[in-house]
């Protein structure tokens, strides 16, 4: 119910696809809960359900669950990769131009209040 953590930075790798950009992005999430995880570990806190990790990406959601591809998502066995429809992606409004209604939705969502004067010309 509470977010762990969230960030946006350049990869340091060329990405052939958007799916295989957002599948990095799951894997660096996984990575810092497992971390997470084996902290509380040692500290005898353990957390005996997977982790879950949402995605918009329904093809990285794919990649990160298929056993063809084990070698390269055989780290993601600690989390669960779920997907979120874009109308709950908070995050877009940093990242995307959005529809009008959306992009209010989300600035309330944040508690980001509207300024209190016009910052467009008349």
């Amino acid at each position: 119910d509470n977010l762990i953590c969230w960030s946006s930075k350049r990869q340091p790798t060329l990405s052939c696809s958007s799916a295989e950009a957002e599948y990095w992005g799951v894997a660096n999430v996984v990575s810092e809960s497992c971390w997470i995880r084996n902290l509380l570990l040692e500290l005898h806190f353990p957390i005996p359900q997977a982790t879950l990790v949402y995605c918009d990406n329904v093809s990285a959601i794919y990649l990160s669950g298929n056993p063809v591809q084990h070698q390269r998502t055989k780290h993601i066995e600690m989390a669960r990769v779920l997907h979120v429809p874009c109308r709950h992606q908070i995050a877009d409004i940093f990242t995307k131009g959005l529809p009008r209604i959306l992009f209010y939705d989300f600035r309330t969502s944040l508690n980001v209040r509207e300024p209190p004067a016009s910052t467009a010309g008349v």
